[in-house]
């Protein structure tokens, strides 16, 4: 077994590597539609504020809509997963996905909107559970921390793509994101129309790359696992010796309840709430505002709505190149650090952004940054973004795929995620509420959370870099045997 800060004791050869690196990409698309479709709303918000005739409440029901739907997906994805295997799952979610871009493309009121974006709510959370967990299973311990980044990669790669086909279509049309695209049509509905594309090639994928090993120890196909494991470790490993260990975690043959997540304080095993409190701090630090209602922001500040859409295309290239620097880190100096280090610069950088919007001044009513405010936002902006994209946005996801036992790990990954899409609703919800008091509150707001993050790292979060996954539990106190006394 790997201890703490220990690479694995043999180097698996490179077509192995090679093959884990490919299975893990492949499985990580589910991520790129996890980004495209939560982000692919943020051109589209004035259009369905002129369209519908939205105040902002009904704004933040409507950007949000979909955030419930990933709560329930991510509730029901581990224990779904369990059953039919990983790889089922993300077949699922494809087919959600492609109906759920139709029918917000057809949208005739803000109500069916609503309830299309609820059913991508529960593709992306299936996929933002399935995605973690697979890639965790999948990847040697040595390339566990490289290979999950790849989830996080995908989200942001999604952002991008989403927000640069929001710019295209709302450029190549006759008013903006409200007018007419040249093939007909509205051009906020071929933004959501868009997310087919990816949809359609995430199925694909699925249904090429093989089930978790895993799962198919869980159900008594060891022959299966002993391949897939043969093909990403490397014909050195001792794979009869891995299945063996696999089998002595999993213990049970029956699926994982929520009751084998109880533990001895407030009612879950404290390796749980760490995954809790860690998915509700990677919301509440605000960055899903960034991303979902940027364009808006920008335009709230002096922007044209061409260069808000440009400016957010910008921030997404950002994550983009900060998630690639936490690619080459995570295994390098671990996960804690990493998350310690992307708190404080958060913290400082929305203490930034906190003071320009407060001190802003007013014109009708909204606050207008000048000449050198402006830049000194856009800035501090992209170096919050730069802080989290190489630290909380990969790592939390990593962290939340390798941190619990082969026997819970669907069913508590499953419990965390669901906590973080409330935790974003809970943030993208009150957003428009929050910013019709003042920027500057709302800013305020993450800010402390930021630095309340940085303490609960500081006090609560083992490092796992280096482990292998049958150990996970004594970082946290587990017994070994611990799944065992719910027979």
């Amino acid at each position: 077994m790997g201890t703490e800060g220990e690479p694995a004791a043999q180097e698996p050869p490179s077509h192995a590597t090679a093959t884990a690196t490919m299975i893990a990409g492949a499985a990580a698309v589910g991520g790129f539609l996890f980004g495209y479709d939560t982000s692919v709303i943020n051109g589209t918000v004035e259009a369905l504020r002129a369209e519908f005739g939205l105040g902002s409440f009904v704004v933040g029901l409507v950007v949000a809509s979909a955030l419930l739907g990933c709560a329930a997906g991510a509730w029901f994805a581990g224990e779904l997963a369990d059953r039919i295997g990983r790889v089922r799952v993300m077949l699922l979610a494809a087919l959600l996905f492609v109906l759920s871009a139709l029918g917000s493309a057809l949208a005739f009121s803000a109500v069916d909107l609503t309830l299309w974006r609820l059913v991508g709510g529960l593709a992306i959370g299936a996929a933002s559970v399935i995605a973690p967990a697979y890639i965790a299973e999948i990847a040697p311990a040595r390339l566990r921390g490289r290979l999950g980044s790849l989830q996080q990669l995908a989200i942001v790669t999604g952002i991008f793509t989403a927000l640069l086909a929001d710019y295209f279509i709302a450029r190549v049309s006759a008013g903006g994101a409200s007018g007419e695209f040249p093939l007909g049509g509205t051009a906020w509905r071929w933004m959501f129309a868009s997310a087919v594309v990816p949809a359609v090639i995430y199925g694909a994928i699925a249904m090429s790359i093989p089930e978790s090993p895993r799962f198919l120890v869980k159900r008594h196909q060891e022959a299966r696992a002993r391949r897939v494991l043969a093909r990403v470790l490397g014909a050195g490993t001792d794979v009869d010796a891995k299945v063996r260990d696999i089998a002595r975690t999993l213990r049970e043959d029956r699926p994982v309840r929520v009751r084998d997540l109880r533990g001895p304080r407030l009612g879950l095993l404290p390796i749980v709430w760490v995954g809790i409190l860690l998915s509700v701090f990677q919301q509440f630090v605000g960055i899903n505002v960034i991303f979902y209602y940027s364009s808006s922001l920008w335009q709230a500040v002096g922007f044209s709505e061409s260069d808000a859409m440009l400016t957010s295309v910008i921030t997404s290239i950002t994550n983009i190149v900060t998630t690639l620097v936490a690619i080459a880190l995570i295994d390098r100096i671990g996960r804690r650090r990493l998350l310690l280090a992307g708190a404080a610069g958060m913290t400082l950088t929305l203490a930034t952004l906190t003071v320009a919007f407060a001190t802003a001044p007013l014109v009708d009513g909204e606050p207008v940054l000048g000449p050198t405010a402006g830049p000194i936002a856009l800035i501090a902006a992209n170096l919050y973004v730069f802080s989290f994209g190489a630290t909380w946005g990969p790592v939390v996801w990593v962290l939340l795929g390798e941190m619990f036992n082969n026997f819970i790990r669907a069913a508590a990954l499953a419990v965390a995620a669901a906590a973080q899409w409330i935790a974003n609703w809970l943030i993208t919800m009150t957003f428009p509420a929050m910013a019709a008091l003042g920027l500057g509150f709302a800013y305020g707001f993450y800010t402390l959370s930021a630095g309340v993050a940085f303490l609960f790292v500081y006090k609560a979060v083992r490092e796992t870099k280096g482990r292998e996954l049958e150990d996970m539990d004594q970082l946290y106190g587990v017994p070994e045997d611990r799944t065992a006394r719910h027979a």
